[in-house]
């Protein structure tokens, strides 16, 4: 199942999510399955679950976009726990669509996580990944990438934003 993608202004994007206790259930892989049949329908690399409507500290990520099936990686209560480095790139973010911004975020991350078997484990991203790691798990704390932006470049893109509120463009 596709689910639709929350936007900017749902106040679901805004909390921290909360923490998955029940790991290996045929619902939680169900959740992960129409996790990443959302993202790909949404053409990204990596779907929080707040950004599909549910309060769970669970992520999806795929760099390869579909194309390496070992690239597919679910991380659920993750934690960073390692930064290094440091590297400036542009960022866009499913819930905020056609708005993309230079974001400076460490080039090699580390997170802790646990699987859909509710096993623990370790993964050390640079670049994309990196990125990634850090963006979503951002979400999984009510953060969205413009927090990462300067207030001025911020404070446009929330006016273009509301705009295309008021024309009923968004939402």
């Amino acid at each position: 199942m596709v689910y639709p993608i929350v936007k900017l202004g749902d106040p679901v994007l805004e909390r921290e999510a909360e923490e998955v206790t029940e790991f290996d259930t045929p619902e939680l892989h169900k959740f992960l399955e129409d996790m990443f049949e959302s993202m790909y329908a949404a053409k990204g690399v990596g779907l929080a679950a707040p950004q599909i409507g549910f309060s769970r500290r669970i992520s999806v990520i795929d760099v390869s976009n579909g194309e390496n099936p070992a690239d597919k990686l679910v991380l659920i209560n993750p934690q960073i726990v390692g930064i290094d480095g440091r590297q400036d790139g542009e960022e866009g973010c499913l819930s905020i669509p056609g708005f993309r911004e230079q974001v400076r975020r460490a080039k090699r991350v580390t997170v802790r996580a646990r699987n859909a078997r509710g096993e623990e484990f370790e993964k050390t991203g640079e670049d994309m990944l990196a990125r990634a790691f850090l963006h979503e798990t951002d979400h999984l704390h009510g953060r969205l990438y413009i927090t990462h932006i300067s207030a001025l470049k911020r404070d446009l893109m929330k006016r273009k934003i509301k705009k295309l509120q008021r024309s009923g463009e968004w939402g």
